[in-house]
């Protein structure tokens, strides 16, 4: 059971800031940034979860039945993440490739202490257990003192995957859909620095500054970190309603107004932006189609043109209803991974990736979220993200596009190049 406490915030972006300082001294971290970005389904502007009262945490084998098994037990708020490397649980998929990283596989956690803010209400949900450190903490948080910057050591990044040999790799993928055994694939790669030492909370607070994007996350898993600017919603329930927003399609801002809304206009009738948003969106309606009611499945919104900061996006969303009989981890386990970061045929798409791609994807085209003690929802895909072990300091960011039989092997690169400059600008300055 859980002790609820309303307050009235009156510098939401202050005290965001304040609440994410004040939580570095929890093992256990997720904090969500809408940044008040505009969008037709949402609950919070933003979320906090600290202090594992109960977690579970395994690699890729069962891990899905495990998770439903904790989240029907619990009952109760859990905040964590699936890597991309769940595949392999639900289809015979291995993933050999080099893993800097070496994070759990699947990871979620029962918060002791939960702040949800809405507008400038902010409802503070603590377990009974320490529901007497309610005042104790509001008076911590208010009076937690921001300091302008954090000490990091510059940051020597390094590419895993060279201009040339992405070139070579690309011709590849793009020989296999010439081939048919896939008609799209998203081709990913690995920027990464080796005994890095950062800021977490800093260098989180820089990134989200330059990408202000609606599914902004800070996470923490004793020496883990996720820093994450991610611009897209991967599935999200509310009561039977299954909501899922698929990002393809990308074209650069420019400072000039105009331009950038030629950019816009663009991007929207670009043929092989559209040909590679509608593709997935086929893939999705599939993915929900295992689990909705008859009839169920609607596109509301196709190749919608979305503005955020670094970049425009083409982003469709996919809706359904979910039929009887089926858990809320059955509609994640038959949509995992997401379309946007496999590709179609999507285990065909899955394999050549394994054997193209030169790094793990682990957490990053993973996801993110929370499931509510009723059963809804919502995750967002790891992209435009930091990972860091500060075991072994070690960090890593991953980019990718997706390549279809229009692909031009260099544009996708220079694609890649720009999807990276946020997270490169940050760890570099």
């Amino acid at each position: 059971m859980r002790t609820s406490y309303i307050l009235t915030i009156d510098n939401t972006e202050r005290y965001k800031k304040q609440l994410l300082g004040w939580a570095q001294q929890f093992r256990e971290i997720v904090f969500l940034d809408s940044n008040d970005y505009h969008q037709q389904y949402t609950s919070y502007d933003a979320v906090l979860a600290v202090d594992a009262f109960t977690s579970i945490e395994t690699d890729y084998h069962n891990a899905f039945e495990e998770l439903k098994v904790y989240q029907q037990t619990t009952k109760d708020w859990l905040f964590g993440y699936l890597s991309y490397d769940l595949k392999n649980d639900t289809e015979g998929l291995t993933s050999n490739n080099f893993d800097g990283l070496g994070f759990p596989d699947l990871f979620f956690f029962q918060p002791k202490k939960l702040f949800l803010l809405k507008g400038n209400q902010l409802e503070l949900q603590y377990l009974n257990m320490c529901d007497d450190e309610i005042e104790k903490d509001i008076n911590s948080i208010l009076n937690y003192k921001l300091e302008d910057s954090g000490i990091s050591s510059p940051i020597n990044i390094q590419q895993r995957i060279s201009k040339e040999d992405y070139i070579v790799k690309a011709n590849d993928m793009l020989a296999h859909i010439h081939r048919g055994d896939i008609y799209e694939a998203n081709f990913c790669m690995e920027f990464y620095a080796e005994n890095a030492n950062i800021n977490p909370f800093y260098t989180y607070q820089r990134l989200n500054a330059i990408s202000e994007p609606p599914f902004a996350v800070f996470f923490r898993n004793y020496k883990q970190y996720l820093l994450s600017a991610s611009p897209e919603r991967y599935i999200r329930k509310e009561n039977d309603k299954i909501i899922s927003q698929p990002i393809k399609g990308t074209a650069r801002r420019s400072m000039d107004e105009a331009e950038d809304k030629r950019i816009q206009e663009e991007l929207y009738n670009n043929e092989k932006e559209r040909s590679e948003n509608i593709m997935i969106v086929d893939l999705v309606r599939n993915d929900l189609s295992r689990t909705a009611a008859k009839g169920s499945v609607e596109v509301e919104e196709l190749c919608g043109t979305y503005a955020f900061k670094q970049v425009h996006h083409l982003i469709s969303t996919v809706t359904s209803r979910l039929a009887e009989g089926y858990s809320p981890v059955d509609v994640i386990k038959t949509t995992f991974p997401m379309g946007s970061m496999t590709g179609a045929p999507k285990i065909s798409a899955m394999n050549i990736i394994e054997k193209l791609e030169e790094t793990k994807r682990g957490l990053y085209s993973g996801a993110v979220g929370y499931f509510t003690p009723e059963g809804d929802f919502d995750f967002n895909v790891v992209i435009r993200s930091i990972l860091y072990n500060q075991l072994n300091n070690y960090v890593s960011f991953s980019v990718g596009s997706a390549i279809t039989s229009k692909a031009i092997p260099e544009m996708e690169y220079e694609e890649c190049l720009l999807k990276a400059r946020a997270m490169r600008s940050v760890l570099e300055s």
